[in-house]
């Protein structure tokens, strides 16, 4: 570790968050350059074994499910996800628990004496995200992890995560969004996730039907692809699911699983990815078969399709993109009747809204619509023509609120206790929630 003072170097978590922010002067500048400059200064590398993970949509959780695995065989886990929910820590977990503050405040500053040079070596420019990135892949290597699980932040190819090699890469469904960085089709898309692939190593397809773009890469550098639906096979009922891997892979099958504690039908395919990462690396880390099943069962991941107990029912998704509403949209449809559907939404501009909003109207009957916290995002009030053009129930049926919290406690004020309140959108909308815990889950009318 760099001991070098700097005399402007900030004290706290937050000081360091606002000096990163401040650094370059783009939020997103697609490269890995600077960061594998400064990852080369500060002599960054992972001893253990190494999982990346991306995706367009169940990167995290997919990490969770092998974070659960793992750390139910006795291994002690390092994960990395993005973004958080409410606090920064979120985004780095050590054998399950997440990091302090304190932690990660060293790493801050040697990631940015680094940065600065030494000895007539230039000064480099980060982003927030590649700085930060820098800093937690820093704290996981000095915890002497048995096994590092990454979630790739945006793509894959020029994600500062990925000027790690992973010993297994994992790919979960590809969909329409970044496109303004990633490409116009999923071809393209696809192909930047490819670039996580690594010669002669594991790559793990969970999309049934990945771009051919996918494919084709894969076989130009040589790496060892295993597509679920063709290497290894997940198939289950209402009350079990099993997975099996085809013969020329070992053949190791798995029945009678309980299924992910995890909500949602589309985390079947998550956890089937998942179990073929473990495998991949069984030689390494062996896994017994009562740690993939409890594993499973104890899986955690606040804001995925999270059902709240109480009355109302509350659910919270971060279900940012088409496909992701589409996969909520079929998620609510098997809850089953509520005589309303009330949704706190709020989302980045940048995303395809009325797409995302027109998969989904048919089940709301109301709409409380939220500003958040950064420039990105779409106010409330440019949402309200979105979804007043919606066929639906509640197609004209809109609030306007100034952030999440205030436009969960109206939901909460006029929703019957049968009713269903839905909180999605971006991150900023389930984690503004969720920023000074949970409300007490009765309609303030009827709590006498």
């Amino acid at each position: 570790m760099l001991e070098i003072p700097v005399p402007d170097h900030p004290v706290t978590l937050a000081d360091w968050l606002a000096h990163a922010e401040r650094l370059h002067p783009q939020a997103i500048d697609m490269g890995l350059e600077r960061v594998m400059t400064v990852a080369r200064r500060m002599g960054l590398q992972l001893s253990c074994p190494v999982i990346t993970v991306a995706g367009t949509n169940g990167k995290g959780s997919t990490c969770a499910m092998l974070e659960s695995i793992y750390t139910q065989s006795g291994y002690r886990t390092g994960v990395y996800s993005s973004p958080h929910l409410v606090h920064f820590e979120e985004r780095c977990r050590i054998a399950g628990e997440v990091v302090s503050a304190d932690t990660l405040v060293p790493a801050m500053a040697e990631v940015d004496v680094a940065r600065r040079g030494q000895g007539g070596e230039p000064e480099v420019s980060l982003t927030y995200f590649e700085f930060t990135t820098l800093a937690i892949l820093r704290t996981i290597a000095r915890e002497a992890v048995d096994v590092a699980i990454l979630e790739v932040g945006l793509g894959g190819r020029l994600d500062a995560v990925n000027i790690l090699d992973a010993d297994c890469a994992v790919i979960t469904s590809i969909d329409l969004d970044h496109m303004a960085l990633l490409g116009p089709d999923r071809e393209s898309i696809g192909r930047e996730k490819a670039g996580i692939m690594r010669t002669g190593r594991p790559v793990v397809v969970s999309d049934p039907a990945p771009p051919q773009s996918l494919i084709d890469h894969a076989r130009e550098i040589d790496a060892e692809l295993w597509r679920v639906g063709v290497d290894f096979h997940v198939a289950g009922d209402q009350q079990q699911w099993g997975w099996a891997m085809h013969p020329s892979h070992g053949g190791r099958r798995y029945s009678g699983l309980a299924y992910p504690a995890l909500r949602g039908a589309n985390q079947l395919l998550n956890a089937a990815g998942a179990l073929a990462a473990i495998e991949a690396l069984r030689g390494r880390l062996p896994v017994t078969a009562q740690a993939v099943r409890t594993g499973f069962v104890l899986v955690e991941l606040p804001g995925r399709f999270q059902i709240v107990p109480g009355r109302p029912a509350l659910v919270l998704d971060v279900a940012h993109n088409p496909h992701s509403v589409a996969a909520l949209a079929a998620n609510l449809d098997a809850m089953g009747f509520y005589p309303r559907t009330h949704a706190v939404f709020g989302a980045m501009a940048d995303k395809d809204l009325g797409t995302m909003l027109a998969r989904i109207a048919p089940l709301i009957d109301r709409w409380y619509l939220t500003d958040l916290p950064l420039p990105r995002a779409s106010r409330a009030a440019d949402l309200k023509p979105l979804v007043e053009g919606l066929k639906g129930p509640g197609g004209r049926d809109a609030s306007l609120h100034r952030d999440p919290r205030e436009a969960l406690t109206a939901a909460l004020s006029a929703a019957d206790p049968a009713d269903r309140i839905l909180v999605f959108g971006s991150f900023y909308t389930v984690g503004g929630v969720l920023q000074d815990g949970l409300p007490k889950l009765a309609a303030p009318h009827l709590a006498a």
